[in-house]
């Protein structure tokens, strides 16, 4: 099992910047590939970063240019740098992680982006 905490959410100006943090524990050695995805109300969750086992990152289009992912080396946690926020950035983030068997989640942190 592995447990995932976010924390970093909360109320930014349209233009302002945030960084989300995610601190796995648990069987991390399992984990193949971390990120981020989002759900804001009324919509589908999507995808906004993960970073891939091997060192690629799969983006959401929305995110390229203006966020920016990180993971510890020994995937003890996952960041993510997002700059330039707009009111329709406002979603629950939520910190992903892919095992061999199965994927695990977050609580989600909120995240609103005032205009």
């Amino acid at each position: 099992q592995v447990q995932l905490v976010e924390s970093g959410g909360g109320l930014v100006q349209a233009g302002g910047s945030l960084r989300l943090s995610c601190a796995a524990s648990g069987d991390i050695i399992t984990i193949i590939n971390m990120g981020w995805y989002r759900q804001a109300p009324g919509k589908q969750r999507e995808l906004v970063a993960v970073s891939v086992s091997g060192g690629t990152t799969n983006w959401g289009d929305f995110a390229k240019g203006r966020f920016t992912v990180s993971r510890d080396k020994d995937d003890r946690g996952v960041f993510l740098e997002m700059k330039d926020l707009r009111p329709d950035d406002t979603a629950v983030y939520y910190c992903y992680a892919r095992a061999r068997l199965r994927a695990y989640w977050g609580q989600g942190t909120q995240v609103t982006v005032s205009s």
